[in-house]
């Protein structure tokens, strides 16, 4: 078989019925493959700037007293989150240019004029505007928040409607998981503010009632001792950013008082933190004697009222 006999063969093979089916399924298979090449690419260059990511060694930023200087260089350290953040939106971006070519492409193919439709994107436009004002909102909200930073996968945010991780962050929503598990998907246009837990440092902040009469000046000297005793802790070094302090009385009630143990804490620490104070600062206290008060109660012609015991009364 000689070349003139393939190349009819060919021609005679375009010339029928099969022309315009070969062709459609040629675009859908380009159409898959570029979207799998985008995402790999993507996918690379999401992976090469989490690379250039550099560690942070919490252990040289605890006790630094320039706190902005802190904050910078843990802002400074967001390449991962963002590029994670960024490489989402870029995939979703990638599949819909791709997949709107291609049937554009197919359109054209099976012979629909799709002159006059491009040539109507105006009315198009203003069709979308009142009955896509909602997708068109969460798209925009979706890259405006992802390009400044507001929040990166990984991220503990409180966007209003829940408080979790950030585990992905696409055009129309943003996908967070609470610390019950519970996956949440929240429309990007719906989330009025985020509240970013992951940026720069944050407060572990944990209240311990104990009973009225105690001494706050002993309380302070037993809360900062134990402070200091965990700021010389190493392994604490990836928690606590400063020493737990007290600051100062809280609330004080008929039968108590409340006081207020505050750390400055590692981003995304601050639950693990707060644990830790309960557990060392409640052992300290006990050991000095500080004790939580117990709730009394007393049952007086079968009612029930707390507080105090009267010693006027005959409890039951």
């Amino acid at each position: 078989m000689d070349w003139d006999s393939i190349s009819k063969a060919i021609e005679s093979f375009r010339d029928g019925p099969w022309d315009a089916p070969f062709h459609i399924v040629l675009i859908i298979i380009f159409a898959l493959v570029a979207t799998k090449f985008s995402s790999i690419a993507i996918n690379r260059v999401v992976n090469r700037a989490t690379k250039k990511s550099t560690g942070i060694d919490f252990a040289n930023l605890r006790n630094t007293t320039d706190t902005q200087s802190v904050t910078d260089q843990l802002l400074q350290n967001r390449v991962s989150q963002r590029a994670h953040a960024l490489g989402s939106l870029a995939r979703s971006i990638a599949v819909i240019v791709i997949w709107s070519v291609a049937v554009i492409t197919i359109m054209t193919e099976v012979g629909i004029n799709v002159g006059p439709l491009l040539a109507s994107a105006g009315v198009l436009g203003v069709v979308l505007g009142f009955g896509a004002q909602t997708l068109v909102a969460d798209y925009l909200a979706g890259v405006s928040m992802a390009l400044e930073d507001q929040l990166g996968v990984g991220d503990v945010v409180d966007c209003g409607v829940v408080l979790g991780t950030v585990e992905q962050v696409a055009l129309r929503y943003t996908r967070i998981r609470d610390f019950l598990g519970v996956v949440w998907y929240v429309r990007n246009g719906t989330i009025t503010y985020i509240a970013n837990q992951s940026q720069g440092w944050t407060y572990a902040v944990v209240d311990f009632a104990l009973d009225i009469d105690a001494d706050l000046t002993k309380i302070r000297e037993v809360v900062d001792a134990e402070g200091q005793r965990i700021a010389q802790d190493s392994s604490f070094d990836a928690v606590f950013m400063d020493p737990p302090v007290y600051a100062g009385l809280e609330e004080a009630r008929g039968d108590a008082i409340v006081v207020r143990v505050m750390a400055k804490v590692v981003p995304d620490q601050q639950f693990i933190a707060a644990r830790l104070l309960r557990e060392r600062v409640k052992g300290a206290l006990d050991k000095a004697g500080l004790h939580i008060p117990l709730a009394q109660m007393q049952i007086i012609d079968g009612s029930v009222k707390s507080g105090p015991v009267n010693d006027g009364q005959n409890s039951q």
